[in-house]
């Protein structure tokens, strides 16, 4: 599986930035994948993840309320869905996929299988 990220960019605060992740490969469907990110000078962190069926969802408690994962089997897209952005949320996101079904939140934290190269968000105060 290859997956590249996109749509980063510069934003106010309190702005919304939608980032897709388009993956190759035909095992797409059979994988959890999830989002992660790494600010300036701090190690990487789970951001969000989805289950192979899209029928589960898992966030970090620093973006609940805030950002939605969902993803397209047919388009072999997935995408991340940022509202009321804030400047602690300027990080380079990764998406990232794992061979497990995702259906469980250990299934994010254990190490993913295939990584994309990140894109950066900035957010502005």
């Amino acid at each position: 599986v290859q997956l590249q990220a996109s749509g980063g960019g510069l934003v106010q605060a309190g702005d919304s930035l939608r980032l897709s992740c388009a993956a190759s490969g035909r095992t797409f469907g059979a994988y959890g994948m999830g989002w992660f990110r790494q600010a300036p000078g701090k190690e990487r962190e789970f951001v969000a993840g989805i289950s192979w069926s899209g029928g589960t969802t898992f966030f970090a408690d620093s973006v609940k309320g805030r950002f939605t994962i969902s993803r397209d089997g047919a388009k072999k897209m997935v995408y991340l869905q940022m509202n009321s952005l804030k400047p602690e949320d300027t990080a380079v996101y990764y998406c990232a996929a794992t061979k497990s079904l995702g259906v469980n939140y250990s299934d994010y934290l254990g190490g993913m299988d295939y990584w994309g190269e990140g894109t950066l968000v900035t957010v502005s105060s």
